[in-house]
């Protein structure tokens, strides 16, 4: 390393990121080819500034999770005066915090009915790898020890650890562990711009929901535990289901006494207009893990929310459920998430998302419908995509899909703003502080890119 280069330079920040940090879901020979990571330093707000003195609009949220927006100082006192009080301390042995306890309240009153019971932990994944444990636990308490299969999506996103990777259908992911692990199948996601050819989105959607039916009907109900989906696919491209798909999904789960299992580690807290996203799409599981927004991405929590059915067998015959992690109900990241929430209820965050700016949102969204790289736009409350397309008419993709979406985030990101690609399509998911001239601002600065990357492509 240079001795030239000064600690709080960029240069010094990449040349040492390039040494020792292996980034997550990143190609690290590509990016050390591209000069290096780019270095956040600070962030207000929906902004965030770079080594280099740039402003950046946060089109992503951090990684869908920072609701609430940067430099909350509500959320950094809450953090401190938790450190002074009690900095850390196990749930296990018989042991709780205020924190904890206070939290677990306040998450069964803001929950659907029904979901009384939390576990905490520290991400979405782990969230996840939690729930396979405890639902297969219960299955063999409720005297049906064969309900072992999980079915999830193909193209669906539920983490990162080999369970929680496994619950997901994303190939590439897989490919790399030799995943899914036995007892996790996949089937149809309900995705009508890419899949339903001349179908309406509302067959398209039952289409999908009947995969599901004809899947457990192969694997036989007594094999299978549970089903699960994001109400929204988030990382899989902000998929919206068509209205007919979870009514027939959640019909099929109690035809079959099949758990149902929804994932709303990106859209609860508000991302979808409701408290939760299943409060959107009308769904009433038996199980709900929370992470993400829970904090606002200030500190990692995630909470997975227990029905009574399947709370009350673990309490009543389960005995000791071994299982747990070192910092779950994590005193601090507890009493963050308390803020969090009050934070939001203060300043009355998801009726504003629902009525005011999510409408908004959506409507500056719709307005890209004409560009002539835009095959479809889709979102609700604060999700939204934008599908590139060669053809629009018959929703012909690229042929090297991917590179396009790539290229137009490039633009983004060189114009000032964040947004991802999930193959060509552009997602954003903004801080839902997100005032309406922002909005403006973040669809102003997405437009220009997608000029940029049609003057490119020699479409415009």
């Amino acid at each position: 390393m240079s001795t030239q280069l000064s600690r709080n330079e960029t240069a010094w920040w990449r040349e040492a990121d390039a040494k020792h940090h292996l980034h997550p879901f990143t190609d690290t020979k590509g990016l050390a080819n591209e000069g290096g990571s780019r270095i956040i330093t600070k962030a207000e707000g929906v902004w965030l500034t770079d080594s280099e003195g740039n402003r950046i609009l946060d089109g992503m949220a951090g990684l869908w999770c920072v609701n609430m927006g940067y430099g909350r100082k509500e959320l950094a006192l809450a953090a401190y005066d938790q450190m002074l009080e009690l900095p850390y301390y196990n749930t296990f042995f018989k042991t709780a915090t205020p924190p904890s306890v206070e939290l677990s309240e306040k998450l069964a009153k803001i929950t659907p009915d029904g979901l009384n019971h939390v576990f905490y932990g520290s991400s979405g994944s782990d969230a996840n790898d939690t729930i396979v444990r405890m639902v297969r636990h219960f299955w063999n308490l409720a005297r049906k020890p064969t309900k072992k299969i999980f079915i999830s999506r193909n193209n669906a996103y539920h983490g990162s650890t080999m369970a929680a990777a496994s619950l997901g259908g994303m190939a590439a992911m897989h490919g790399q562990a030799d995943l899914p692990l036995p007892g996790f199948e996949h089937v149809m996601q309900p995705y009508w711009f890419d899949l339903g050819g001349d179908l309406t989105p509302d067959e398209l959607g039952l289409k999908a929901a009947e995969a599901l039916e004809n899947r457990i009907l192969i694997l036989g109900a007594q094999n299978v535990a549970a089903f699960i989906g994001e109400p929204v696919q988030g990382a899989g491209g902000v998929i919206i289901p068509p209205e007919s798909y979870w009514p027939k999904v959640q019909e099929i789960c109690r035809k079959y006494d099949i758990l149902l299992i929804a994932d709303e580690v990106i859209c609860g807290f508000g991302r979808t207009g409701n408290w939760f996203g299943c409060e959107t799409f009308g769904i009433s599981p038996d199980i709900m893990p929370l992470a993400k927004g829970i904090s606002s991405g200030y500190l990692p929590l995630s909470a997975v929310m227990v029905g009574e059915r399947v709370a009350g067998t673990l309490i009543e015959d389960g005995g000791e459920f071994y299982h747990g992690f070192t910092y779950s109900g994590h005193p601090v990241c507890c009493a963050v998430a308390l803020a969090n929430i009050r934070l939001m209820e203060e300043e009355n965050i998801v009726e504003k998302v629902r009525s005011k700016t999510g409408p908004y949102l959506q409507a500056k969204l719709n307005e890209l419908a004409d560009h002539p790289l835009v095959g479809e736009v889709r979102g609700v409350g604060f999700l939204g995509a934008i599908e590139l397309a060669k053809d629009k008419a018959t929703r012909a993709r690229f042929a090297d899909v991917g590179t396009t979406g790539a290229l137009c985030k490039d633009y983004a990101t060189g114009n000032g703003l964040i947004m991802r690609a999930v193959g060509d399509t552009l997602v954003v998911s903004p801080p839902l502080i997100m005032s309406k001239p922002e909005i403006d601002e973040l669809f102003k600065r997405a437009r220009l890119s997608l000029d940029m990357t049609a003057k490119d492509l020699g479409v415009m």
